[in-house]
């Protein structure tokens, strides 16, 4: 830091196989971080960066975040977290962890991580949909998929709960795939057999692809059966093509198509800024709101102390979200909205449901460890 500029970290797979979810986020990060260039910065202070690539690989992620804090001295790092904090690293639960066990840790050292999906979003999200698809569609027996890793396995955990024990209803399966797999015939076949009411998918990055291409070659047509998903943002359906997931369900807390002024301005910038064909998902709109935040929180704190930015963070309000507006928990997590939408063969998502109120994040919900 210097009187006129702060540097911060970007951290985000931009190759490997969760490069189909992640480049949005950066792109986000360097939009967020011009456009508050362009207002004056931060405390008088213009923003730099210095991007890293996580590489898909939990032991480079925490390489790079070693080097971002030690080497670099970054004022913060905007990065990727599926366990989702207003400050957090790294957007595979698993690369979060590989971050915060570095010497010095990110979790030791108390710096500022600012998540590219700033929400509880999987946790409590998790149950709202499930709640969702069993009002609607009187859905009685699940199947639920993941990647094998934390995140799959703590959401399908919660879920696997909320379906037993409190919906009262029947797992029929449950199975989990490394990351980067691309073979899913087997499962396939097996939800062919069990003819579960929902498939509950959670799986992520470029194993996508393979999954809908292939779940669509078995004869499956998802305007009939029903499948939710809370990991297929629109970035991967442009990978997955729109033709072989139209008509399942995702639930987000950010789709392109939201009709309101905050995110008509975010949709035009971002294109303008990438290019007319780039697509936004709802991890990438969380990215965005990265920046933002730490900006607002920094602020707040009048110093980019750790201690005091860290303190400050509660209450923080953004208005400008393109989600809509949204305000940091004393958890460090969002209260934020849940949105249902069923994929569209351009890609796109129709919004179909969405919560009143904002939902008070809750990671660890007590009845669901």
């Amino acid at each position: 830091m210097t009187d006129t500029e702060v540097t911060v970290g970007i951290l985000h797979s931009v190759t490997g196989t969760m490069a189909i979810s992640e480049t949005g986020s950066v792109q986000a990060e360097k939009l967020a971080i011009e456009q508050i260039n362009a207002q004056g910065g931060v405390l008088g202070r213009k923003i730099k960066f210095i991007q890293e690539d996580g590489g898909s690989d939990w032991p480079t992620f925490a390489e790079k975040a070693k080097k971002l804090l030690v080497n670099d001295k970054v004022a913060s790092v905007m990065a990727a977290g599926r366990r989702r904090r207003a400050k957090r690293c790294c957007r595979c639960s698993s690369s979060t962890t590989a971050c915060c066990i570095t010497r010095p840790s990110m979790k030791a050292s108390r710096h500022p991580r600012t998540s590219s999906i700033p929400a509880k979003r999987r946790r409590s999200r998790s149950y709202a949909g499930l709640d969702w698809v069993q009002k609607e569609k009187g859905a009685k027996t699940f199947y639920l998929l993941g990647s094998d890793y934390i995140w799959p396995r703590t959401s399908n955990k919660i879920a696997r709960k909320h379906i037993e024990n409190f919906l009262k209803l029947k797992v029929v399966g449950e199975e989990y795939f490394p990351l980067g797999s691309t073979q899913f015939n087997s499962v396939i076949n097996k939800i062919k057999l069990t003819k579960p009411d929902v498939i509950y998918a959670i799986i992520v990055g470029g194993s996508n692809v393979a999954f809908y291409k292939q779940l669509k070659a078995a004869g499956f047509d998802l305007n009939k059966q029903t499948l939710m998903t809370i990991s297929v943002t629109e970035d991967e359906i442009d990978g997955i093509g729109g033709e072989n997931i139209v008509g399942a369900y995702a639930c987000m807390k950010y789709f392109q198509s939201l009709d309101n002024p905050n995110n008509k301005g975010f949709v035009t910038a971002f294109k303008k800024m990438w290019g007319d064909k780039i697509v936004i998902g709802d991890v990438t709109q969380a990215a965005y709101l990265g920046p933002w935040l730490w900006k607002l929180t920094v602020e707040k704190a009048g110093s980019f102390d750790i201690d005091k930015v860290a303190a400050a963070s509660p209450g923080i309000e953004f208005k400008g979200a393109p989600e809509g507006y949204v305000r940091i928990h004393e958890n460090h997590h969002l209260w934020s909205k849940t949105r249902v939408g069923r994929a569209r063969l351009d890609g796109q998502y129709d919004l179909i449901y969405e919560t009143a109120e904002l939902m008070e994040p809750d990671p660890y919900p007590k009845g669901y460890q």
